[in-house]
């Protein structure tokens, strides 16, 4: 299983020298399978240029899973490259419990006078996956979901692979039970033991009063679940987009420092092109 950032940065994109280390393109994933099957998490502005390496490289078929459909999650769908290929075929992915089709919902934001093709008209072929059980598989990954505590509701995801995992928990809040989101316990039994966890880590603890109830988790509550879950590491996520990249270091330096303890998993923020290899 390979794993390779194409954007961490959360709300919306933002560009400057500021933020040159952790980059501006807003959230999204891309997991490789033993067997090269491409899996997407996420489709924020990030998903534009993966789009554009995948279609150099000719590839067509590819899953692609939402976490959530706000806009900094979504908008970079209209830019994927893959989508106005006639030859590439987009199995997507919703996020549970929301009560709408998968394409209801996208339709909604790729349509006049948003923007000036309809998702209808695109020549791809799209198809929507179905669960079983909140598990669903592509190719050798083994794809398990959990709902996120998120306004509007969202979902977090597992990926499985000959005993390697990942978590990826984007726009959770982690001190604040959402309407269909889970206790911390279960979130802390949904990560048990994984290598690396990714997960939101917007605000700091001095932040996260004046913004309890946005659907979003401060860096130290992202700690203590990485420790009370025995993951191997701990990737920060969904930098706020105020975050300079000075800023986010001193941030991450603070998180390192209350994840010190003997055994506790090691600390790092995801940035663009961050990248790991989990089968080597």
């Amino acid at each position: 299983m390979k794993v390779r950032c194409w954007g961490a940065r959360g709300s919306v994109p933002v560009s400057g020298p500021e933020y040159l280390s952790y980059g501006g393109d807003t959230s999204c994933l891309e997991i490789r399978s033993k067997d090269d099957d491409i899996l997407i998490l996420d489709a924020g502005t990030g998903i534009r240029a993966l789009g554009c390496e995948l279609a150099a490289r000719q590839r067509s078929d590819v899953t692609l899973l939402f976490s959530h459909y706000h806009w900094d999650h979504i908008q970079g769908l209209p830019f994927f490259k893959l989508l106005y290929n006639p030859k590439a075929r987009l199995a997507l992915g919703g996020i549970g419990g929301g009560g709408e089709n998968l394409l209801r919902v996208l339709s909604r934001a790729l349509r006049p006078p948003f923007f000036p093709v309809p998702l209808d008209k695109v020549p791809s072929t799209l198809s929507v996956l179905s669960y079983t059980e909140e598990t669903l598989r592509v190719g050798s990954l083994l794809v398990r979901r959990v709902a996120a505590s998120h306004p509007n509701k969202g979902a977090g995801f597992r990926v499985e692979e000959d005993g390697r995992s990942l978590v990826y928990l984007t726009d959770n809040e982690l001190s604040l039970r959402h309407r269909g989101g889970l206790s911390f316990a279960d979130y802390a039994a949904f990560c048990k033991g994984a290598d690396l966890l990714i997960h939101d880590a917007e605000y700091t603890p001095e932040e996260y009063p004046q913004r309890r109830g946005w659907g979003h988790s401060h860096f130290a509550d992202a700690a203590r679940l990485a420790r009370e879950a025995g993951v191997g590491a701990l990737g920060l996520f969904h930098h706020n987009q105020e975050r300079t990249d000075e800023a986010q270091d001193l941030l991450l330096a603070r998180c390192r420092g209350l994840l010190s303890r003997p055994g506790d998993p090691d600390c790092l923020a995801l940035h663009q092109g961050w990248a790991r290899d989990f089968s080597a």
